[in-house]
């Protein structure tokens, strides 16, 4: 039985779960995870003997300790110092998930140091090697992308991990229409101002909920169209951080999910276009609750889950559509996803 080592010290927690998720009924593969407290938080796990605690101080004395055939970080976002001895001195394949991010030059980065988050930027100059951040990925021996058209479109740089299965598969029976945006509400990720303008045309019973934590300018949106919206809408959302099982909840009760995302985001000061260079976690959301899912008519995508936003409001967001998810039956996803590890190894 192969060993791998999965790394997560940074964020990306809900990806390290459905890796763990899949890994566990594997045959071939033995898997410890490496997770900082953080992390072993978030996703409510205690420490055992294969859910080992870690942070960027402990974790190359810890590999160390063990021979490993492979090991995946999750995040490479910070800790660039630690990461490069890692990337040097075992087989190490990282997932990437800001592919502007990935290719930019030491002069990018420390332009970027100015810009915004000075402080932690600068505490990743000084103490954690930012500038090291290129010869990480490149020390790596393989890079990884969660959605399946960025290694088609860079096959000899980029390696497809599959790892989004559908968890949950049974139909809604809502009495209103309901309709969900998941994600935290922020403005710069996705469009809501054009979400709340758009919707006051229906004149039918419907439920919207803003499915992520809403906060400054972006509540006080919610609040004020929450007093004057037109009587035949329910609209729900939360102030605070949603919980697991409330966002499982929620996202199973959904005839569809609406995810008005920016076209543009950035990350470190570097821009990124989704669809593109940056995946939008909403796909995974998709698969994972078997769900018809509302894009911007810009976002490029072959699964058959994604309506475009292609005509009137109504034409996309009232849809009915029955969508096959067997291919990402746990089954069938861990098969291919224990495949594409034989070939890193």
């Amino acid at each position: 039985m192969k060993k791998i080592a999965y790394i997560e010290l940074d964020t990306h927690a809900e990806i390290a779960l459905n890796f763990m998720e899949l890994m566990n009924d594997s045959k071939v593969f033995s898997v410890d995870y490496y997770f900082s407290e953080k992390i072993l938080k978030t996703l409510g796990l205690q420490e055992t003997e294969n859910k080992i605690k870690s942070n960027h101080q402990t974790i190359f004395k810890q590999l160390q300790t063990k021979n490993y055939d492979l090991i995946i970080i999750g995040t490479v976002h910070r800790y660039f110092n630690v990461f490069e001895k890692i990337a040097e001195k075992f087989n190490t394949s990282i997932i990437c998930h800001n592919l502007n991010f990935v290719k930019a030059s030491n002069f990018d980065l420390l332009s970027s140091v100015f810009k915004e988050d000075f402080q932690y930027r600068l505490k990743l100059l000084l103490k954690e090697g930012l500038l090291r951040k290129s010869k990480v990925y490149k020390k790596a021996k393989n890079l990884l992308v969660l959605d399946r058209g960025f290694d088609s479109a860079q096959p000899d740089k980029y390696t497809f991990l599959p790892i989004f299965y559908t968890k949950f598969l049974e139909k809604p029976k809502n009495e209103t229409y309901t309709i969900v945006i998941p994600g935290a509400v922020s403005q710069k990720r996705r469009n809501y101002e054009r979400v709340l303008k758009s919707i006051k045309i229906f004149h039918f019973p419907f439920e919207i909920i803003f499915l992520g934590k809403a906060s400054g300018k972006e509540l006080e949106m919610l609040q004020d169209f929450e007093k004057s919206k037109p009587d035949n809408i329910s609209i729900k959302y939360f102030t605070e951080k949603v919980l697991q099982d409330i966002f499982d909840h929620f996202m199973q009760k959904a005839d569809v999910l609406w995810c008005p995302i920016q076209q543009e985001t950035a990350f470190f000061s570097q821009k990124e276009i989704y669809g593109f260079t940056k995946m939008s976690g909403n796909i995974g959301d998709a698969i994972k609750y078997g769900k018809l899912a509302v894009f911007p008519k810009n976002y490029p995508s072959k699964y058959s889950f994604i309506i475009p936003e292609k005509g009137s409001l109504g034409d996309f967001l009232f849809i009915k559509k029955d969508v096959d998810f067997s291919e990402f039956s746990k089954e069938k996803v861990l098969q291919e996803l224990e495949k594409t590890i034989f070939a890193l190894l």
